[in-house]
């Protein structure tokens, strides 16, 4: 009875993810998945993952209608999931993240839970219910786990009381300067947030992860970030919603000293160029122009470690 229903069940994918998906020949493949495992609310592995967190990574729209791309910290147990449908976060207002002007009351929000130390990762998206400045709500809208592919192993811990605010002011660009750019180039692993207005009305926002070698994403002279596309579940969530709106926030992340880069700007999918030879592995690759650029210095209080030998 309960596969019928999942099969009698409206397919979640919109019209860039079908375009996706059939320009790689699977969207008939992916159509049972996508009914089966994108749901409408938290299984209880989930429910149980998310409260163990130490951050979470965010993707909102602010009123401008730019995407941010965030990482928030704070004590295990700051997330909990009352009942299924629901996500409850505390999280305090920081008028310091950008992403933080598109967490008002009824807003769209993307969510990824995700523990570098064992390589597990939750996705959801959803509506705030805000009623103060410390916490809000999140009512599930879907809900689906990945796999591990690309996570960079790393362990953390707290180097201050997250409730206490970095005193280094943030610096806000149009442009790379050195310090971003050594970020970038050096980075194994990104956040990316993308959205789309859906045909009955809804915001759906996404936040997802990216990793791969040191250096995997190429900046070239013009400031344009070039990232190579490997294979994945081939939800196409990402790059889907880029084909219907080609907005794009990214962060980055110094693990070492707490630094976060975020950018938001637009996106280009390319499924078919001569570049895409150039980069070991990738199916297709993306190009991000960044627009507005935000760096924070010692926003995170957490900080990570690789094991010894990786």
């Amino acid at each position: 009875m309960l596969e019928q229903t999942r099969q009698d069940a409206t397919s979640p994918w919109h019209a860039g993810e079908l375009a996706m998906q059939r320009s790689v020949g699977v969207a008939e493949r992916m159509d049972g998945p996508g009914r089966n495992f994108v749901r409408k609310a938290m299984p209880e592995q989930h429910r149980a993952f998310f409260p163990m967190l130490p951050f979470v990574v965010l993707g909102a729209v602010d009123a401008k209608g730019d995407v941010w791309a965030t990482v928030r910290a704070e004590r295990p147990g700051f997330m909990a999931s009352p009942e299924p449908e629901i996500l409850e976060v505390h999280l305090p207002r920081d008028a310091a993240d950008p992403a933080d002007a598109g967490m008002e009351d009824g807003d769209a929000i993307g969510m990824l839970g995700i523990q570098l130390e064992t390589r597990r990762r939750n996705r959801l998206n959803g509506v705030i219910h805000r009623t103060d400045a410390e916490a809000f709500q999140v009512r599930v809208g879907q809900s689906f786990g990945n796999c591990p592919q690309y996570i960079q192993l790393r362990s953390s811990a707290f180097v201050r009381d997250p409730d206490l605010p970095t005193a280094m002011p943030t610096l806000h660009s149009s442009q790379l300067d050195d310090r971003a750019l050594g970020m970038i180039e050096g980075a194994d692993t990104f956040f990316v947030a993308s959205y789309v207005d859906r045909d009955n009305g809804e915001r759906q926002v996404d936040v997802s992860h990216r990793g791969g070698n040191a250096g995997f994403v190429h900046v070239g002279a013009d400031g344009v970030l070039t990232i190579p596309d490997f294979p994945g579940n081939r939800f196409f969530n990402t790059l889907g919603n880029f084909l219907v709106n080609p907005k794009a926030g990214l962060v980055f992340i110094d693990f070492e000293t707490g630094d976060m880069l975020q950018m938001t700007g637009r996106a280009e999918v390319l499924l078919d160029a001569p570049e895409i030879a150039t980069f070991q592995r990738a199916e297709r690759l993306w190009r991000f122009t960044p627009q507005e650029i935000v760096l924070r210095p010692d926003a995170l209080p957490l900080r990570w470690r690789r094991p010894p030998g990786l």
